[in-house]
């Protein structure tokens, strides 16, 4: 009785991890198909230049007014 318990155990065991391994590899493939169409199908992102001089200029007199007015 032992040794056909243990052999029920064994096989549920592999039929689990199988099932497991099957699932997880159909998402792999999934996934990667999905990435692919996805690229293929979005715009191109556009160029990131930074800020300009003009924006520059705002973001560091912004910071200095704030330094200065936060002062104890």
């Amino acid at each position: 009785m032992d040794g056909s318990l243990l052999n029920q155990g064994i096989l549920l065991m592999l039929v689990g991890m199988g099932t497991v391994f099957v699932f997880l590899t159909l998402l792999v493939i999934a996934m990667s198909t999905l990435s692919s169409v996805v690229t293929r199908l979005s715009p191109p992102a556009p160029a990131l230049d930074g800020p300009s001089a003009d924006e520059l200029a705002a973001i560091t007199a912004a910071v200095e007014h704030h330094r200065r007015s936060t002062q104890i």
